[in-house]
């Protein structure tokens, strides 16, 4: 046999080993893709798949292709479960992505007794970064947000305020939030109402805020923003309106409705030519949860990537263990884990002609 051949038949030999070992990696995602959250969970699941596509093109990660199963639980913490058990417990796979707080709440304890990883992006209730070992959150709990913005708030005059809230574990957290640091700040909570998760007529809600004259209206709701704000400029009260990241929705932003609303935002920066190549693949922006989730897609990989190296099993201790030792990811923001729930930084914005500008950065 000539070198050449030989040569031939060992490189073949190589390639049909390396292929042999490569094994598609399997994990979940359990998103709300129709309901009330529908919009959100769709961007979400977007953000995933755009991720998922560019590190398969690459060939995987150490070239084993990587497949995500997605599950919609339309918001709801029971569906969650089912969808939970059913990803664990029939494809045994070690890690899901999750949304919003309820959901993600109701499957922690899961989570923590099968030892499977969770990655939120999305939600921001308290409770999260306390609720199992196995949830790791890739941005940081509504205190932080709510503090600094009641404080800005106080600070440039607006003493009195009123709480619209959503009766979820999200919503209650932020109620919970604004009363402590609001008050702390030296201001006056003068109402609360209620609403209900899809609920989107706000306006019995609204007329009792503004019989109560606040200076300001904090926000704390995860769904129907663009209907609240409508019903909001029709009462014509005039006073301020003020919010979280949740209020970053794009449909709210382009309403005239929304003009002067507050509200502070997680950072995240789409470089021009990522943002253009989504936009081609899905003709859609790459709006914020879509970078959320492209973003945990990739802490994900990087992980993913260390546990292989280390030649390790694909499980969801190994995968948070090696999220909390890299500890910093540089993506479209940067990212830093000294818990399980990350630090990052954010900004205070206004809604302008249909444009939602820098007020001030809050590093």
């Amino acid at each position: 046999m000539n070198k050449a051949l030989r040569f031939g038949l060992a490189a073949l030999a190589v390639c049909l080993s390396a292929s042999a070992r490569a094994e598609t990696i399997k994990f979940g995602a359990i998103l709300p893709l129709t309901g009330p959250g529908g919009l959100i969970g769709t961007q979400q699941k977007l953000g995933i798949e755009f991720a998922l596509d560019k590190i398969n093109a690459k060939g995987g990660v150490r070239g084993n292709p990587i497949e995500i199963t997605f599950e919609d639980n339309q918001g709801k913490p029971d569906q969650s479960v089912l969808s939970f058990n059913k990803l664990v417990d029939l494809q045994h796979l070690p890690m899901i992505f999750t949304s919003f707080s309820g959901p993600s709440l109701a499957m922690a304890p899961l989570a923590t007794r099968k030892k499977v990883l969770l990655i939120n992006a999305g939600a921001q209730a308290d409770a999260l970064s306390k609720a199992s070992p196995f949830l790791i959150n890739t941005l940081p709990t509504i205190g932080d947000e709510i503090a600094i913005l009641s404080k800005w708030l106080a600070k440039n005059g607006k003493k009195k305020a009123a709480i619209l809230f959503e009766n979820s574990a999200a919503g209650i957290s932020g109620r919970d939030n604004y009363i402590s640091t609001f008050t702390a700040a030296g201001g006056t909570i003068v109402a609360q109402e209620p609403s209900q998760f899809g609920q989107t007529d706000f306006r019995p809600a609204l007329l009792k805020l503004a019989d109560s004259k606040p200076d300001v209206m904090l926000v704390s709701i995860t769904a129907a923003a663009q209907q609240m704000a409508q019903q909001f400029a029709e009462m014509g009260v005039g006073f301020q309106v003020a919010g979280t990241t949740f209020l970053q929705d794009p449909a709210l932003i382009n309403d005239p409705a929304a003009e002067s609303l507050l509200h502070t935002q997680l950072q995240s920066q789409v470089p021009p030519e990522l943002a253009a190549e989504f936009k081609a693949k899905y003709n859609a922006e790459a709006e914020f949860f879509v970078r959320q989730y492209y973003t945990a897609a990739n802490i994900l990989f990087t992980a993913l990537d260390k546990v292989l190296a280390e030649g390790k099993p694909v499980t969801g201790e190994n995968l948070r263990d090696a999220i909390l030792k890299i500890k910093k990811f540089d993506g479209l923001v940067p990212v830093t884990f000294n818990s399980n729930t990350a630090t990052v930084p954010f900004d205070l914005k206004v809604i302008r002609n249909k444009t939602d500008m820098l007020l001030e950065d809050l590093k």
